[in-house]
């Protein structure tokens, strides 16, 4: 089973920055067993949905020809828990992209409150390295990209859609 920890894109920016929301609910396991008595998102899936937001990022940069994984947590601070009721609202920054990997910078607010910040660092796979072929299904990550609102409101930098790419 595929866990999305991001629900929406609010807005994309190829090479740039993207935008989305996350609910925090008590019907998520996770969140009623993490902390009993104390229902809260762990902070490790917040680093999960913001570096799923910047892998989506860099892979579209891309043209999702390469196989981007999360390489490295480089910072990651926690200025209040995410609890049942809130709504995330992550911003994801496109850094740098070089020839064997990227960086984003991210952040998560609760409303008009800093909740968290956070660096990633992103590798690409090479054919014959950890694993071969593709890390989804056929149509696997356009189904996802479309659950989570992508194409709705994804734009190149001129403003124009982004396409559907051949290899989604």
């Amino acid at each position: 089973m595929r866990w999305f920890w991001v629900d929406r894109f609010t807005e994309f920016v190829s090479g740039s920055h993207a935008c989305g929301i996350k609910n925090v609910t008590m019907d998520e396991e996770v969140v009623d067993e993490y902390c009993p008595g104390y229902p809260m998102l762990p902070s490790t899936l917040i680093i999960e949905g913001m570096a799923q937001m910047g892998g989506i990022m860099v892979a579209e940069h891309f043209r999702f020809e390469k196989r981007v994984v999360l390489a490295k947590v480089g910072k990651a601070k926690f200025h209040q828990p995410a609890r049942t009721g809130d709504q995330l609202k992550y911003d994801v920054r496109l850094d740098a992209v070089q020839e064997n990997g990227a960086t984003v910078t991210s952040t998560s607010h609760c409303g008009d409150i800093l909740q968290a910040e956070i660096d990633l660092m992103f590798a690409f796979l090479e054919e014959g390295r950890f694993t071969d072929g593709p890390l989804f299904k056929p149509g696997d990550l356009e189904s996802m990209l479309r659950l989570m609102n992508f194409f709705h409101v994804a734009v190149d930098a001129d403003g124009n859609s982004v396409p559907i790419y051949e290899n989604l």
